[in-house]
């Protein structure tokens, strides 16, 4: 399923997408594909699959160790895109990586994203990659129809607001405050201008999903209700990972009670 066509069919039923974030190989390509099953069955929308990198700058802490241990179990591309092959989720949940520009230069840009199809992965995510320097990339996925997504935070100036609307698709990830990735105990007030900003600003009809702190159900409810389409989740979820008791017990549980914040009555 595109990731477009998930937004449209949540928004039908009166629900925001519940976007969940693990490190693939974390803590081992096996042990990954039984999160994203647990991750299913409580009810995640979308999927986000990190591929490691060793330089992660985005990434706060608990994403960072994630990434090593993927590293350590000894993830590469090649056995990411066996592994996201292998998945075999249901149909209509897209997949999503996540990932640096390193890798996927190196990689070479058309295989990438070639590969990306192979494996069912419907959308790409590259945070350092700035939309300024991005047209290389889209055109391949242009070509493949891979989705490009890019990040907007509240320290983005409105041209270039505009600009990665302009690029972008299958959903614009909102950044909910400056800094890194990591869980937090509140909803900033920044978070919720943010997303009137963009849809002022901009006027885009693409979805907007939040993420970066959302670790809690009440959090992506007061997210959702502020007019966002998404909440995206992520050091909550690989908490419970490195904690390494009753993991997939405990990922199931934790997306349930975000997914019941998704809703929109």
């Amino acid at each position: 399923m595109k990731i477009e066509d998930k937004f449209t069919e949540l928004r039908s039923r009166g629900e925001g997408a519940l976007i969940a974030y693990i490190c693939a190989g974390d803590p081992t390509p096996e042990g990954t594909t039984e999160i994203v099953h647990a991750l299913v069955r409580g009810g995640a929308d979308i999927i986000e699959l990190g591929l490691p990198f060793s330089d992660p700058i985005a990434d706060g802490p608990t994403i960072q160790a994630s990434i090593e241990r993927a590293l350590d179990a000894g993830m590469t591309p090649d056995i990411f895109f066996e592994l996201a092959r292998s998945l075999d989720v249901d149909a209509d949940v897209p997949l999503v990586v996540m990932t640096y520009y390193n890798l996927i230069f190196k990689r070479g840009l058309d295989r990438f994203v070639a590969n990306c199809v192979e494996s069912g992965i419907a959308g790409i995510i590259v945070p350092d990659l700035p939309v300024e320097e991005s047209e290389d990339l889209a055109t391949h996925c242009r070509k493949h129809g891979v989705d490009l997504i890019f990040l907007i935070a509240p320290t983005t100036y409105p041209e270039r607001m505009q600009r990665i609307v302009d690029k972008g698709s299958g959903f614009i990830y909102l950044v909910a405050r400056t800094g890194v990735t990591g869980a937090r105990d509140d909803v900033a007030e920044s978070t919720l201008s943010l997303i009137d900003k963009v849809r002022g600003t901009t006027r885009t009809t693409t979805p907007l999903a939040v993420g970066f702190g959302i670790s809690t159900g009440d959090q992506a409810s007061t997210i959702i209700k502020e007019g966002a389409d998404g909440v995206i989740v992520g050091s909550a979820f690989v908490d419970i990972i490195a904690d390494g008791s009753l993991v997939p017990e405990r990922i199931e549980e934790l997306a349930q009670g975000l997914k019941a914040g998704c809703r929109r009555d």
